[in-house]
């Protein structure tokens, strides 16, 4: 089953990739796209390592990763002409549709659910699995065709461009930065500002050092490992407090962050793009104001109902 699990895995990652090449071969075939060939070497790069990453060295990988990272900073990664919607039609389906158009996502979140409680082999394909099923419900529900499906995956794909990936960077970063023992840095740093007798000061440096971190991470689990092992060991649950509270609550105060950071991808950069907002940091300056109004809340949370 294991073996199995393993296998399914590999070809959702094969999948994804394959659909990548699609798009870089519809960005080369867009004449109107000044920087075509970049945009399509983009998307062919990345489509290399979903779908041979498992056998590649990892020098290879870490090569590719710097051409992309080189393409994204000289700007040749870039969407010029895709498929415009028909608004009427788009309309009229819409309200035939109705509250229907959320069954294959529900799907997908309930299938995920119980495929990975079910058959605990099966966790990380879980979601694969249950996209296979919630696509067909979307094919049927709409009464469209598969090929559809390859048109609606290069829109996404490029409208969401670069900012998709970041997630996986920083996710990557995290580990790293796990493994170099920052957080043994950060907690000698802090150690000679935060004195280390001091509840509140302890509690404020772990919260808003997680902020902050996650900020700069633009993902609060990667944030947690690295900012729990060097502020909140030391200055806070070695001080009485309740690690499963505390940790609880620091975790929650990185989400905080997320909603203050274009790292942020998922959350951030993503709506803009899809929504095709003309200012990119509109979703993050329209969450300023609850982020910073529910820093302050954990700061006191943490504080009253840890120790």
């Amino acid at each position: 089953m294991t073996e199995l699990a393993k296998q399914l895995l590999e070809l959702t990652y094969i999948v994804i990739g394959c659909q990548f090449l699609h798009t870089a071969y519809c960005s080369y075939k867009d004449k109107t796209n000044p920087v075509r060939f970049g945009t399509s070497a983009f998307w062919t790069l990345l489509s290399i390592t979903f779908i041979g990453g498992s056998y590649m060295p990892n020098m290879s990988i870490g090569i590719i990763v710097i051409l992309l990272s080189l393409l994204t900073l000289f700007k040749q990664v870039r969407i010029r002409t895709l498929p415009s919607l028909d608004e009427i039609k788009a309309n009229i389906e819409s309200n035939r549709l109705k509250n229907k158009i959320f069954i294959p996502v529900m799907l997908m979140a309930i299938l995920a659910l119980v495929l990975a409680q079910m058959i605990p082999e099966f966790s990380k394909i879980s979601i694969s699995l249950a996209a296979l099923f919630a696509i067909i419900s979307v094919l049927v529900i709409t009464n469209s065709y598969p090929k559809s499906l390859l048109s609606e995956n290069n829109r996404m794909t490029q409208q969401v461009s670069t900012s998709g990936i970041v997630p996986q960077l920083l996710g990557a970063l995290g580990a790293i930065f796990t493994v170099a023992g920052v957080g043994d840095v950060i907690s000698h740093l802090i150690s000679g500002i935060v004195p280390s007798d001091n509840r509140f000061i302890g509690v404020l440096a772990y919260v808003l050092g997680m902020v902050l971190f996650t900020m700069i991470m633009g993902n609060a689990f990667a944030a947690f490992t690295v900012i729990t092992a060097g502020i909140g060991a030391p200055f806070v649950f070695a001080l009485g407090a309740n690690p499963i509270v505390a940790g609880a609550l620091a975790m929650t105060a990185g989400y905080c962050g997320i909603l203050l950071t274009p790292m942020a991808a998922n959350f951030n950069a993503l709506p803009a793009a899809l929504m095709d907002m003309k200012d990119q940091n509109g979703v993050i300056k329209a969450q300023a104001g609850v982020a910073l109004v529910m820093i302050v809340i954990h700061i006191f949370l943490m504080y009253f109902l840890a120790f």
